[in-house]
Parts: C-alpha cells; sequence; structure tokens
C-alpha cells in the first residue's frame, strides 16, 4: 500500500497506477467473532470500543465483476462503528453470515473478523470487469448502500430492496482500513475543493440527511417550512441544518451546550434551544412522560418562531418521540432514521391521529439522493461537518468520542494519508467557497480547546 500512497501523492498516471500489484493482505480496523460476547452483563454507556477494535493485517478479497479495489486515503466514524465495536443491539456477524448465505460472492463476507466503516474517500486502484463508469485514479467517495439490482422492489428506490445493506455495517470490508472493496454504484466523484478527511466524512449522514428533509421519500421540505432539528450540531443534525437553511426554511437547533449554540448561531441557526440550559424532562420516571414537559418546549418554539414546526428532524428516539409527536404542527411530520437514545418509542397516539400528523421513516439514502447530496458539497453550497481527525490507530478511541457523545459534527480517520490537508486538487474553488465555511467545526473545536 506504500506504493499506492506514493504514486497517488505524486498524481501518478492511470498506467502508472495499475502497474501496482494489489497487495495480499492490507491494514484495516476489525472486530472479531471470539469476542462478541465480551461486554456481556456491562451497561450499554460503560461498553468501551478501544477494547473491542482492533488494527492489523487482513487478507485481501476478491474482486467481484461489479466492484473496484479503492486505496483509502480517508475514512471517518459513525453510530454503525460504535454499534458493531460494543455488539449493539447484537453483533454484526449475523449480517455477514446471512450475506455468506447469498451468493458465491457474498460468501466472501462470512468471516470471523468484521473490517467495519460505512466512509471513505480515496482512488479507484482497479476496477472489476463489469464496470463501466469509473477508471483507475478516479478520486472518489463512497456511499453506503450496499444493494445490486436483481429485486424488483427496488427500481424505484433502491432501499426499499430486500437485500439492501450498509457496507461496512451490514457487510464485512469497509472504510476503515488502508484498502477496501465497494460496488461501483458507491462511488461518487471526490470534492475537488475538499482534503481526504473532510471529503470522507460527509456521504452517510449527509446523504441521510438530504433524504430525511429534502427527498419526496421523507419529508419533502419546502421553502418556508420551520424544521426542528435534534442534535444540531451532531454528524446528522449538522447537515440537517444546513439543508434547512440552504433551502428557505427556518431551522429550530435544539443542542446540548452553549458552547453547541454559539456554533449553530455561527451556521446561521437564529433560533436555538439549549435542551439542558432549559432542563427539560421528558420522562417523570424510567415508564412514565411528562405532557407539561411537552407543553412548555412546545411554548419555547413558538417564542422562538412565532408558530410550531413544520418537520420534526428525530433520531433520538425513546427519549424524544413522546415530545416531538406533541410539538409537531397540526398536519406536521416526524421523520426518523434512527434511535440513539433507544428504540422501543412511546407516544400520545391522540396528538398524532386527531391532529392529523404523520411519522415518516428514514433509512440512509439512495444513488440518486447520496448523489443529489454529494453535488451540493461539490458545489460549496453544503460544508463538511467535521470537527477532530485522529489516525487509524486510534479508530478505537474516536469510536469512544462517539459512543461518550463528546464531540461534535463528524470525526474524521486518516487511513493511508499521512496527515491532514492532503487530497486538495482545486484551491482555487476553495478559495472561492472560503474556508471559514469549509472548516467551521474544525475551528469551533479548536477554539473549545485552546480556552480549556
Amino acid at each position: 500500500m506504500r506504493d499506492f500512497l506514493e504514486a497517488i501523492t505524486n498524481s501518478a498516471s492511470a498506467d502508472e497506477i495499475s502497474a501496482i500489484e494489489i497487495p495480499e493482505s492490507y491494514r484495516a480496523a476489525y472486530v472479531r467473532r471470539e469476542d462478541a460476547a465480551m461486554f456481556e452483563g456491562v451497561e450499554s454507556h460503560d461498553k468501551d470500543p478501544r477494547k473491542s477494535l482492533h488494527i492489523g493485517d487482513v487478507a485481501t478479497p476478491e474482486l467481484a465483476p461489479d466492484e473496484v479495489y479503492v486505496a483509502v486515503m480517508a475514512s471517518s466514524i459513525n453510530f454503525n462503528t460504535v454499534w458493531t465495536s460494543i455488539f449493539e443491539p447484537l453483533p454484526t456477524f449475523g449480517f455477514l453470515d446471512r450475506l455468506g448465505r447469498e451468493s458465491a460472492w457474498g460468501k466472501r463476507h462470512d468471516l470471523d473478523y468484521h473490517v467495519i466503516g460505512s466512509d471513505a474517500s480515496g482512488v479507484v486502484v482497479e476496477v472489476g470487469s463489469a464496470v463501466r463508469n469509473w477508471k483507475v485514479g478516479d478520486h472518489i467517495v463512497a456511499h453506503c448502500n450496499h444493494v445490486d439490482d436483481q429485486d424488483p422492489a427496488g427500481h424505484n428506490d433502491s432501499m426499499q430492496a430486500s437485500n439492501q445493506r450498509i457496507w461496512g455495517f451490514e457487510t464485512n470490508f469497509g472504510g476503515l482500513a488502508d484498502l477496501t472493496v465497494v460496488k461501483a454504484n458507491q462511488l461518487m466523484p471526490k470534492p475537488a475543493h475538499l482534503s481526504w478527511e473532510e471529503a470522507a466524512v460527509n456521504a452517510l449522514c449527509a446523504s441521510t440527511s438530504y433524504r430525511m428533509l429534502v427527498s419526496d421519500n421523507a419529508a419533502s421540505m419546502k421553502q418556508g417550512d420551520v424544521v426542528l432539528i435534534w442534535g444540531a450540531t451532531g454528524g446528522l443534525g449538522g447537515y440537517a441544518t444546513q439543508l434547512v437553511l440552504n433551502g428557505g426554511g427556518t431551522p429550530i437547533g435544539v443542542v446540548s451546550s452553549p458552547e453547541k449554540a454559539d456554533l449553530l448561531r455561527e451556521m446561521g441557526c437564529e433560533a436555538v434551544i439549549d435542551r439542558k440550559a432549559e432542563n427539560y424532562r421528558f420522562w417523570s420516571d424510567e415508564h412514565t412522560q411528562d405532557e407539561s414537559e411537552w407543553r412548555r418546549f412546545g411554548k419555547k418554539i413558538r417564542e422562538l418562531v412565532g408558530e410550531d414546526p413544520d418537520i420534526i428532524f428525530e433520531h433520538p428516539g425513546r427519549q424524544t418521540m413522546g415530545a416531538s409527536v406533541f410539538a409537531a404542527k397540526r398536519g406536521g411530520t416526524i421523520v426518523t432514521c434512527a434511535a440513539t437514545s433507544g428504540y422501543m418509542i412511546e407516544y400520545d397516539n391522540r396528538h398524532l391521529w386527531m391532529k392529523l400528523k404523520e411519522i415518516k421513516s428514514s433509512h440512509f439514502a439512495n444513488y440518486a439522493e447520496a448523489t443529489a447530496m454529494n453535488r451540493l458539497i461539490d458545489r460549496g453550497q453544503i460544508h463538511p461537518v467535521m470537527s477532530a481527525v485522529f489516525p487509524l490507530e486510534q479508530s478505537g478511541e474516536a469510536a469512544l468520542q462517539v459512543h461518550k457523545n463528546l464531540h461534535e459534527g463528524k470525526l474524521g480517520i486518516l487511513c493511508l494519508a499521512p496527515e491532514e490537508g492532503m487530497g486538495i486538487t482545486d484551491p482555487e474553488k476553495r478559495e472561492r467557497i472560503g474556508e471559514d465555511n469549509i472548516s467551521r467545526f474544525r475551528n469551533h473545536q479548536r477554539k473549545i480547546e485552546a480556552s480549556a
């Protein structure tokens, strides 16, 4: 892989890259099947990804006709990285077992180790015999929708396909590695004004937010919509806030600290709720929600923007869904993609049916949606939300940071790239878009660290 790094750094030609032999093994972050029970009896919050994530060499899989090898320059940490590393809500080896029964090519994934990671930026270094639109030397980012075209249910929307999976979570050979295997229909052009790590953090979270808010498959946000965004400076919420502002809506950002509130205002979000400062207690005990707190929350929203939200961008799940259903306006939409605080949801159904509200589910994005979001990033209308960068060897520490919610935005991981700032091929475009916009989350984190 050092030969690939040298070639990429020196802007080698496609022929020169093609002449480099694909190695028999490569460095990767992975979990082991034998460790799946290591956290039994440990509370979820106390499970430590540093104990389960290993960094070492793994065997290079054979390349299928519709796949490419990518030399991974950078990747990122997502919540599914955490879930895999703490084997919660269940070990991901069950996903690999099922994929292994699907086809001969699927059998490659059914191993006693799982290379994880669902984001990547890098360079195509070999293409399968059926690949048409991509070639060796292309600078790419990879989205995580792993699907083929043999299921008719997926032809209107590939996320509906019965064999749809999330690459690096429900498949092996993910992006937290020096090399990865992805289907050609996961590839998108890397925005030329971004570094490898800035480009790597976007695809999963940004595309998820795009489908939730913009796509006809979910909320279909329009100009003027008031959108309440939980975790508005997080990996999902940071993109959602930008999409609402970019699309002519009014965001109401919910965050958990004064520092995050300041960051929201820097982004242009004027309506901010610091939920810790307001001390909301939506649950009076483990089994009972407090409707008076829902009402206090709704009153705060109306004080800020004068009306109830048209759309609520919901992903915490159990802790907030009751308040979300209550707070949405009559005929409004609660769109949900996750349940980071618990997936057994409770809400008062009277506030849903009697006020004609709807709950819409959303899961990642299809290729068209991911490409549309990547285009907005490439045009400089949406920016990365990367706040910190770790080397691949510290993937466990980075996953712990996400698990403990000790970060804002996304955490980048350097794979083959030896340092930050590499991979920018259009510096003039970067200057036009503005360093302050591109690096807002990173600079904000540095300010916090400097004042600590």
